[in-house]
């Protein structure tokens, strides 16, 4: 069996001393706003952070580049439309702090990369094209002419396009996106992996299969007719912390909340709202009536338990409980699921789900009357190898009790990054529909590839086995984004050339392929000025509203470009100033790509007008008209058996989770405020009871270990921190954790790295 430990490239170890405190029962308040205060002025001062904030998420303003959470169609508030960790984002982006050449002179790439994540995202926002020659230790800027011809000459020596890889981000703008989809199928490949691939995968393969559709069904105001929502695998107080307000209008109007989550978030417990005098002074707005502390990938259990009480309550009265008329004119295949759930162990899956079957049972009384239910949910259900399924059961519940395709009920799952579901409207897809190679095709008059594409597993290996040898990468940090960080490490190396399109520095530009180089773009703040006019972009939100989003600051270095001009000047430099496709044109003027959205795209017409209008406005949505466009042309119920991740004596099943201070791979600072846990990011969350059966001590120095295919991966220098978590789980930070996520653990259907359940063992130090 062989082993390895991370070098420290690849994921550095730099203990601090630990600070512990008490988990916090509620969020934001007076403390958001003061750790919100000190980042803008930090980073930008206050007058340019004003400058970016009060256009922030208002009509016609900058769409925050953290998360998709979508902002109110009628009025936003004028206090500021925006949470802390969106103002973390912004100031990251409108820093002051910028490197040039002198930085990467000075610093040589080893040097970089022995500095933690959170070092290295501080440094600034990048200016200039930079070039890292083979076997160079120092980037070194080059001119863009030159960075678009040697990305060209390599492109066009490759003996097959699907030798390349491009990747992008949820960052990245409807028209980029489009644009970037476009060169690379007129390149001639699929190879189109995206942060989809590693985050709601999961969630578009069980939703399209049942209900029609990827996306959720709900819109904002659902929630504000809501009878009952569901919280699951979520941490909205961290993750999407607008989201809390929604959750409180919810309360007031009446909804009850339950949350199903492995941990006690603070998110989930109270919220009080800074912009409300009520909430300041006379006390924290309480959420979640009923919390289910399930365990790790205990949640397919819990809903196949739960709906099978349901079953079984409409069964010994009938109608009382299941929507029949919804069931009979809407779905399909509810008698085969209803005898799979007569047939079911309610106690077995009870404690499967780590839950007390009377706590469930409660739970089914609950809903006996309730019709208008939302199920929401994130990263914990979409990342282990069972979470297609898991959603599909997710979704019997909602149709058992006809709760899709009516005001106040609906699948929302809740996308993590500010244009991801855009991106895949766009195309940015390794496994696109054929409605859209053919539109492409007839649009602009050349032949799409048809076969499928990498994923980012599939990517990640192709390069590992030398079958893909460039990797361009619209925005983000797939190092450190991506599993298995030796194995990923590897692959790129393992590239002739990696290209990082980019506002700030991160670890992804020091784990490179032999050549490497750093294209630097505009960030959301900026104003885009093409051929003197002053553009917008356009973004989709989680719940299907495309609207705009406009700069304002002056770009921080003169040689910035726009991602729209970088794939446009690429095109040119691959196909030529006479390629029929009018690459330099849709660049001038980004009415051009939205022109030719609307020809390829449904549901984009007259998208220029309408894009302009104050909100934006919704994409079609069958499943929140109860409209199901599956090949039965119903919803469709599901049976699946329930197979989760166990762990074996000795082992723990280890989910990896965000720090407060964190957005995805972006490192803000190293406190976790909300769970009491400050100034140190490699830490073990574990139960005071496994603690004890080890002999486990508080802040002792451990090991993770784990073994996979024949292979012992080692995460070292962890820390104990004892927290309220079920009996045989423990949780870690990303990206420090990744390390232990095995290539080949994933989910089944989509492909997703298994982040949420990975087995290990603690190995005191």
């Amino acid at each position: 069996m062989s082993s390895f430990t991370p070098p420290a490239s690849e994921n550095p170890i730099q203990a601090s001393k630990l600070d512990l405190s008490e988990p916090k029962k509620k969020a934001a308040g007076i403390s958001a706003v003061i750790e919100s205060a000190k980042h803008v002025m930090a980073e930008t001062g206050w007058l340019r952070g004003a400058k970016v904030l009060t256009k922030l998420n208002q009509k016609g303003g900058i769409d925050c580049p953290g998360c998709a959470w979508p902002d109110p169609d009628d009025e936003r508030s004028r206090l500021g439309e925006y949470c802390e960790n969106g103002v973390k984002a912004i100031a990251e982006e409108a820093t002051k702090k910028s490197l040039d050449a002198h930085f990467f002179s000075t610093h040589s790439i080893q040097e970089i990369a022995s500095w933690d994540d959170y070092t290295i995202g501080k440094k600034g926002r990048l200016t200039q094209p930079m070039y890292l020659a083979e076997g160079a230790n120092h980037y070194t800027p080059l001119p863009w002419e030159e960075a678009f011809a040697m990305i060209a000459s390599k492109l066009k020596s490759l003996d097959d396009p699907n030798e390349a890889v491009f990747y992008t981000s949820g960052r990245t703008s409807n028209e980029a996106a489009f644009l970037y989809q476009l060169f690379v199928r007129k390149f001639g490949t699929n190879n189109l992996p995206d942060c989809s691939n590693m985050c709601h995968e999961s969630s578009g393969r069980a939703l399209s299969s049942t209900v029609g559709i990827g996306k959720g069904s709900v819109t904002l105001d659902d929630f504000y007719h809501t009878e009952v929502i569901f919280v699951i695998g979520q941490n909205p107080g961290t993750n999407h912390p607008r989201m809390l307000s929604a959750l409180a209008r919810a309360k007031e109007n009446g909804a009850i909340i339950i949350s199903v989550n492995p941990l006690k978030e603070a998110g989930l417990l109270a919220f009080d709202d800074p912009q409300k005098l009520s909430t300041i002074v006379g006390g924290s707005a309480s959420l979640t009536d009923h919390y289910l502390q399930v365990r790790i990938n205990g949640d397919q259990a819990l809903f196949k338990c739960l709906n099978s009480l349901l079953v079984e309550i409409d069964t010994n009265e009938p109608g009382s409980t299941l929507d029949h008329k919804f069931i009979s004119e809407k779905t399909n295949g509810f008698e085969t699921y209803s005898k799979h759930l007569q047939e079911q162990d309610k106690i077995a899956l009870a404690e499967l789900a780590g839950i007390e079957l009377d706590q469930i049972k409660k739970i089914a009384h609950l809903l006996t009357h309730k019709s208008k239910i939302i199920c929401c949910w994130a990263m914990g259900l979409t990342q282990h190898k069972n979470a297609v399924n898991t959603i599909k059961e997710v979704v019997n519940l909602l149709l058992l009790k006809g709760s899709i395709g009516k005001k106040g009920a609906g699948t929302c799952p809740v996308r993590g990054h500010s244009n991801v579901q855009g991106d895949r409207t766009m195309g940015i897809h390794e496994r696109p529909p054929k409605r859209l190679l053919d539109a492409l095709a007839s649009r602009f008059d050349f032949s799409p590839p048809r076969e499928h594409g990498y994923d980012v597993v599939e990517a990640i290996k192709a390069m590992h086995d030398g079958k893909a040898k460039l990797f361009l990468a619209m925005g983000g940090n797939f190092l450190s984004a991506t599993p298995d960080t030796k194995y990923t490490a590897e692959a790129l190396r393992n590239t002739a050339l990696s290209v990082q399109i980019s506002t700030k520095l991160n670890r992804s530009h020091l784990v490179t392929g032999r050549e490497a180089l750093i294209l630097p773009c505009l960030g959301r703040t900026e104003k885009d000025i093409q051929s003197k006019q002053e553009q917008f972009v356009s973004v989709e939100n989680s719940m299907g509203v495309v609207h705009s989003s406009s700069g304002v600051l002056p770009p921080v270095s003169a040689l910035l470009k726009s991602e729209v001009r970088i794939i446009s000047d690429l095109a040119e430099a691959v196909f030529g100033s006479d390629d029929a496709v009018e690459w330099q044109k849709m660049a001038d003027d980004y009415d051009r790509i939205r022109d030719a959205i609307e020809d390829c795209i449904p549901g984009f017409e007259q998208y220029n007008q309408r894009v302009r209008e104050p909100g934006g406005f919704y994409l079609p949505n069958g499943a929140r008209k109860g409209v199901f466009m599956t090949p039965s042309s119903k919803a469709e119920f599901t049976t699946e058996e329930c197979a989760i991740t166990q762990a074996s004596s000795g082992q723990f099943i280890m989910m990896t989770i965000r720090s407060h201070d964190q957005f995805n791979t972006t490192i803000y600072g190293l406190d976790d405020r909300y769970r009491g846990i400050k100034k140190e990011r490699r830490v073990v969350l574990i139960s005071k009871a496994d603690m004890a059966s080890l002999g486990l001590k508080k802040e002792q120095v451990v090991d993770l270990e784990n073994e996979h295919n024949g292979i012992k991966r080692i995460a070292r220098t962890f820390t104990i921190v004892p927290y309220d978590i079920p009996h045989g789980c423990i949780a870690t930070y990303f990206p420090e954790a990744n390390v232990l996520v095995p290539i080949d653990s994933v989910a089944d259907e989509s492909n997703t790295p298994a982040s949420k359940s990975i087995i290990v063992r603690i190995i005191p130090s």
